[in-house]
């Protein structure tokens, strides 16, 4: 099978360093025995509930994402819950781009459905995420997404471990592009 993947402009290295000092002062990286939600063991461990806390680095992350997001044709920013709410309402904010928040499964009560914004056949969305291991819970939103006919092909990670994630999602056609990655940080 061929992998096709876009190049695609990464931060300015400026803002790339201004990311990873950040991710570094406010604790979000951490060292010890961790257990990934991919089920792996690690050494350490990326907090970006932390950072997605703390407004300057909040705000930091948001610019630099907006900076690549500007080159795109994007009609929406979508974050799936928990992790990508924050970084996706931040970067919406910065880049005046509308907001869709991506729920786990669909709600049974109120007005129900599993999408919060307007997401329009046809549309592209971005989806920010906060940490890729594996890609797979960021592939679960994209199939919802592509399901009511929007389309994803693309996917901003605060922060990528670069174990298998950029090969995961390129298998279904999305572009996986890190702010940074752990071997930056660690």
């Amino acid at each position: 099978m061929i992998l096709k993947f876009k190049v695609i402009k990464m931060p300015g290295s400026g803002n790339k360093q201004m990311i990873i000092d950040a991710l570094k002062a406010c604790g979000a990286v951490k060292f010890g025995d961790f257990t990934l939600a991919s089920g792996k063991k690690s050494s350490y461990y990326i907090d970006i509930k932390k950072a997605s806390t703390d407004p300057k680095t909040l705000k930091i992350i948001a610019k630099g994402a907006t900076e690549l997001i500007r080159d795109m044709d994007m009609a929406a920013v979508g974050g799936v819950a928990l992790g990508g709410v924050p970084l996706a309402t931040a970067v919406s904010l910065e880049s005046e781009l509308p907001l869709v928040i991506i729920r786990k499964s669909d709600k049974e009560y109120g007005t129900g459905g599993r999408f919060i914004g307007d997401l329009e056949q046809a549309a592209r969305i971005v989806l920010l995420e906060d940490v890729t291991t594996s890609g797979g819970s960021v592939k679960d939103a994209i199939v919802a997404i592509r399901e009511v006919g929007a389309v994803v092909d693309t996917v901003i990670t605060v922060v990528d471990r670069e174990s298998g994630a950029s090969e995961s999602l390129g298998s279904i056609d999305v572009n996986l592009v890190p702010l940074v990655c752990a071997s930056d940080l660690v």
